[in-house]
């Protein structure tokens, strides 16, 4: 009679800890597509490569990082052709270069955050991101009195926290659609086919160049008759994107909502 109820209660034991085991996996079936479709939901943030538009716009950028022997030379270049870019400089390069910084702005140029250091952002904390921005933004706002609002990643490299830290210090971070490949020094020529005849080249393309690389100063007066023969009008990035009520597709271009 004893071994009965033990085994009796044995069988009710393993028949609770079965219900239960059946009791989780219903629920697990109820609510981890819930869980799932969450995940799968969330977006990564992108950074603007490019902006949906049908005026007939594009936008020419400089990365200043290191060299600054043609500066002079591109400011007068765009001031000939009454065309106004967009620099992105590193904290570095304002510090070495005050004067150029005065130079571009007063030229009407855009002043854009290319980070302190140079550095992957991708690999910083949230806020050594913050620290990365905020810091040549400092000093450019000493110098000029302008709050930059444009942001660039060393390297295009970029992450949500990144963006993340950009829109809380109210910048927007940008990349670009058409790539001059002009560090690599492949000559003037190349630069301005590379632009001009590059199969990304469209309304609202942002082309990356850099104002220290060995030929773009030779290359830009053609690049720009190109681009002004196809008919599109260079402006600065700011002028390009929408600041507001805007959503980014999956490629990275920017639509007004």
């Amino acid at each position: 009679m004893e071994w009965n109820r033990e085994k009796l209660l044995r069988f009710f034991k393993s028949g609770i800890i079965v219900l239960s085991a059946l009791v989780l996996i219903a629920c697990g079936i109820r609510f981890l597509p819930g869980v799932v479709e969450t995940i799968s939901n969330q977006k990564k943030e992108l950074p603007i490569y490019c902006v949906n538009t049908d005026k007939k716009q594009v936008a020419l950028s400089f990365d200043a990082a290191w060299g600054n022997d043609d500066t002079a030379k591109i400011l007068k270049i765009l001031k000939k052709h009454n065309v106004r870019v967009t620099f992105f400089m590193t904290g570095g390069w304002v510090a070495k270069y005050p004067d150029d910084v005065k130079a571009i702005a007063a030229a009407g140029h855009d002043l854009g955050n290319h980070s302190e250091n140079h550095k992957e952002m991708s690999k910083l904390s949230k806020e050594q991101c913050v620290e990365e921005i905020m810091s040549v933004h400092k000093k450019v706002k000493e110098l000029t009195g302008i709050d930059m609002q444009l942001f660039r990643a060393p390297y295009g490299d970029y992450n949500s926290t990144l963006i993340e830290a950009l829109k809380e210090n109210s910048y927007h971070c940008i990349q670009w659609d058409v790539d001059s490949l002009d560090w690599k020094d492949y000559g003037p020529d190349q630069i301005v086919n590379r632009i001009v005849n590059n199969d990304h080249l469209g309304n609202g393309s942002i082309i990356l160049c850099h104002n220290g690389a060995k030929h773009t100063a030779e290359a830009l007066e053609t690049v720009i008759l190109g681009l002004q023969e196809k008919g599109y009008e260079i402006v600065p990035i700011s002028e390009l994107i929408y600041k507001e009520n805007y959503y980014m597709d999956h490629e990275g271009r920017q639509f007004e909502e």
